[in-house]
C-alpha cells in the first residue's frame, strides 16, 4: 500500500541507526511518505555522541530510506528550544511543500538511577527531551497544519512507562506519563483544525537504547545475565516476546492513516498483551 504517497512526515530522534524513529520513518518510506530525518546532531549535556544521532548517523539513515524509494530531508533540531522545532517544520514545507505527519519521537532513556542519586541536571534534559520538546514539536507541526488548512496528524511516542511505574527511571516515567495528559488536552484544543493527536505507549525494544536498559536492569533485578533477563521477559508477555520497533512503526502507520481519522486523545498500548490500562 502506498496509502501516504504526496504526504509528509517529521519523526524527530529519528537519526540512530536501529533506532525507534528510524523504525518508523522506514514504515512511512514504504508507504510512500516523503520522510524528513531529524535529531540533535551535535553531543549535549547528558547527550553524548553515542546517545544521539549525530550528523553523520542522520545521513546514514536517510541514504537507507532513499534506498527504499523515498523522497527524503535531513533536518538537525533540538527539541528543547521552540525556535528550532518551528525551523524543522519550515524546513518540511520548504523540501516538500506540506507537513502532514509530525511523531514526537525525541528521548532520553538512558539515565537510569535511584531517585535519590538523580541530580536535579538529569532531571531537566530527561523532561526537557522527552516532555517539553512534545510541547514544542507539537505546536510547530499544529501552527504549520492550521495554517494549511488540510488538517493532519501528531502522535507521540510515550511508553508503557507512562501507564505504571518503574524503579530506577523517576524523570523517564515522570515525562511519558506527562506526554499522555499533554496527548489528551492537545487533541481537544486541535480537533476542531482536524488535527488529531495520538499517543503510542511500547513496551520494552530493543533498540540501542533498548540495549543500555537491557544492560542495566538484568544487574539490577539480579539476573546471571542479559540473556536470561530476556528470558523472563518472554515468558511474562501474553505473545512471548519483547516488542519490535517494527510494531510501534505500524501503529503510527495505523493512526496516521485515513483509517483512524475520528480518534484523537488516545494512548495506545502496544506491548504484546503486557500493559492493558
Amino acid at each position: 500500500m502506498r496509502r501516504f504517497a504526496g504526504k509528509t512526515v517529521v519523526v524527530t530522534g529519528s537519526g540512530r541507526d536501529k533506532g525507534l524513529g528510524q523504525a518508523i520513518l522506514q514504515r512511512f518510506a514504504d508507504e510512500g511518505a516523503h520522510c524528513v530525518v531529524s535529531d540533535l546532531g551535535q553531543p549535549a549535556e547528558h547527550m553524548d555522541a553515542g546517545d544521539i544521532g549525530t550528523t553523520a548517523a542522520m545521513s546514514a539513515v536517510a541514504d537507507e530510506l532513499r534506498a527504499r524509494g523515498a523522497k527524503v530531508a535531513v533536518v538537525p533540531c533540538d527539541v528543547r528550544s521552540g525556535e528550532s522545532c518551528d525551523a524543522l517544520a519550515q524546513a518540511a514545507v520548504d523540501a516538500f511543500g506540506s507537513l502532514d505527519i509530525w511523531v514526537n519521537n525525541a528521548g532520553i532513556g538512558y539515565i537510569m538511577k535511584p531517585l535519590l542519586e538523580t541530580s536535579a541536571s538529569e532531571w531537566e534534559a530527561v523532561i526537557g527531551v522527552n516532555l517539553t520538546g512534545a510541547f514544542h514539536g507539537t505546536k510547530a507541526a499544529a501552527r504549520t497544519m492550521i495554517a494549511a488548512g488540510r488538517g493532519g496528524r501528531i502522535i507521540n511516542i510515550a511508553s508503557q512507562a507512562a501507564k505504571s511505574g518503574f524503579p530506577h527511571m523517576a524523570p523517564y516515567t515522570a515525562s511519558k506519563h506527562g506526554m499522555v495528559g499533554l496527548t489528551r488536552s492537545n487533541a481537544i484544543e486541535l480537533g476542531a483544525h482536524g488535527i488529531t493527536v495520538n499517543a503510542v505507549c511500547p513496551n520494552h525494544v530493543t533498540t540501542g537504547l533498548g540495549a543500555k536498559q537491557n544492560d542495566y536492569f538484568s544487574k539490577l533485578l539480579g539476573f546471571d545475565s542479559v540473556e536470561a533477563y530476556l528470558d523472563n521477559m518472554k515468558r511474562k508477555n501474553p505473545m512471548g516476546r519483547p516488542g519490535l520497533g517494527s510494531d510501534t512503526a505500524a501503529a503510527c502507520a495505523w493512526l496516521a492513516s485515513d483509517d483512524a481519522f475520528y480518534v484523537t486523545g488516545e494512548a495506545l498500548n502496544v506491548s504484546g498483551g503486557e500493559e492493558m490500562h
